[in-house]
């Protein structure tokens, strides 16, 4: 029985502030991928007229790269900023480097669970009975009503003679 991943999102966040400066998204699991996709950044009713700085460094130990300032968020001309093309793999930390917060991280922890063939081949079938209804073609005739126009595969009731020019046309002779 082979595996095959699906994701799995949760959300994720932080405050950033005086007393927590630094907060870290990690994890300990080996088996699966994780990825942290940021959404938004934003500033605490409470934040004072000044400028917080917020940096990101990823990695830990050795592998640590020099930080990264990611977003200046101010009161009065920026109290929130959109990071949704973001997508970080942790571990990430983000820190406050600059003002007093408190600053909110808002993410989305996406990662991939394994499940069995079985469990998959039970969604498509799932996905298989799920039939949408064939949607008609509306015109709209003379009179302003609405009707299902047929479709060009059909025959004419006249057999070879196409319909006639003019008032009533599509319209069965009179016999």
């Amino acid at each position: 029985m082979s595996k095959t991943e699906k994701p799995l999102s949760t959300l994720w966040g932080c405050e950033l502030s005086e007393s927590n400066k630094e907060e870290s998204f990690k994890t300990d699991d080996t088996n699966h991928q994780h990825q942290l996709a940021l959404r938004t950044m934003c500033l605490g009713h409470t934040a004072k007229d000044e400028f917080n700085i917020i940096e990101l460094v990823t990695g830990e130990g050795k592998s640590r790269v020099k930080a990264v300032p990611i977003a200046t968020l101010h009161v009065k001309s920026m109290p929130t900023v959109n990071l949704s093309s973001l997508d970080l793999h942790p571990p990430v930390t983000f820190r406050l480097k600059h003002g007093s917060g408190p600053v909110y991280v808002g993410a989305e922890h996406v990662a991939l669970e394994e499940y069995s063939d079985e469990e998959m081949d039970e969604e498509v079938e799932e996905e298989e009975d799920i039939e949408e209804s064939p949607v008609k073609k509306v015109t709209k005739n003379g009179a302003g009503k609405r009707k299902p126009e047929k479709a060009e595969d059909e025959e004419t009731s006249d057999g070879e003679n196409p319909p006639k020019k003019g008032k009533g046309r599509g319209r069965k002779a009179k016999v």
